[in-house]
């Protein structure tokens, strides 16, 4: 009996072609097939670097017929890139069936490290990277968006999610109604030439939204519950809005001065406007920089 093949997770850039990494143009040179999500795709990336290697779709409506079909060929001795349209195979995308497939035949998996959006995003947000939740996409029944946001409400960690420019001012709304007004960011079009990340509350960002339509696939990243915060309630009043603790007013207070600043606004006429937005007065959020910058020097 013939030794199983390798299932290699490869990544493929999210936009800027450069993005790929040596290592994997060399498997999806050496495999003897590759399984795409949508192969007229991943034909364009073959193409410009001169790949010949056979290509196979795999994509969340054959899954379950062409799936075991991958998996005999890797049974067989045969390597098997999977990709997907952009990014990382595996997440939000049907590649982690065909990963437990493969790992209930004793099949080797190998994963290789490479562009992932919601990394991306994520890093570059401002917002905590120390503790992070990924929810891919939202469901889109109204029903169960509200129920998956309910059970996020008190979620402390920084939530990411992936959205379509066309949904993405009802899915804010949603997040708004279910998880209050917080700080936000959306990294548009990442790595590609109109690369844009839009900061401040979720209610900034919708009015921004209604100035100028929504393009691009978009990575939202939400900040999480505060400790002691509670989730958003309707009262009669709207939308209560929870204390902040010192240190995460403080941040709220310069992830919107660096809105601003992006703006073009001085540091000095960000720092007013953002007090102003939050209640404070110029000596209190000026205070508040002060002690954030002194915490940030103790901790280096």
């Amino acid at each position: 009996m013939s030794k199983p093949g390798i299932l290699y997770l490869c990544p493929t850039p999210i936009g800027n072609l450069e993005d790929i990494t040596l290592r994997a143009l060399k498997i999806l040179k050496e495999v003897d097939l590759i399984a795409a999500e949508d192969t007229r795709v991943t034909i364009k990336l073959l193409n410009h670097f001169e790949i010949t290697t056979p290509l196979t779709s795999y994509h969340e409506h054959n899954k379950m017929t062409k799936g075991p079909k991958v998996i005999e060929l890797l049974k067989e001795g045969k390597d098997v890139a999977l990709v997907t349209d952009a990014g990382t195979p595996g997440l939000s995308d049907p590649g982690e069936d065909l990963v437990k497939d493969a790992i209930e035949q004793d099949i080797r998996v190998v994963p290789l490290p490479g562009a992932a959006a919601a990394i991306c995003a994520l890093v570059a947000s401002g917002l905590s990277t120390k503790r992070f939740a990924f929810e891919g996409f939202l469901p889109q029944k109204t029903k169960e968006k509200k129920q998956t946001l309910k059970e996020l409400a008190d979620e402390q960690r920084t939530l990411i999610f992936y959205e379509a420019p066309h949904r993405i001012i009802k899915t804010l709304k949603a997040l708004k109604d279910a998880l209050g007004n917080r700080q936000i960011v959306i990294a548009r079009e990442m790595t590609k030439v109109h690369e844009e990340f839009i900061r401040g509350t979720i209610e900034e960002v919708i009015e921004r939204f209604h100035v100028k339509s929504p393009r691009g696939e978009m990575v939202i990243v939400v900040e999480g519950a505060h400790s002691g915060q509670k989730s958003a309630k309707t009262s009669v009043d709207g939308i209560s809005e929870p204390e902040l603790s010192e240190s995460h007013l403080a941040d709220k207070l310069w992830l919107i001065m660096q809105n601003e600043m992006e703006e073009g606004l001085s540091k000095n006429q960000a720092m007013k406007r953002a007090a102003k937005q939050l209640g404070l007065s110029r000596n209190q959020a000026y205070e508040l920089l002060i002690k954030k910058s002194d915490a940030k020097e103790k901790q280096t």
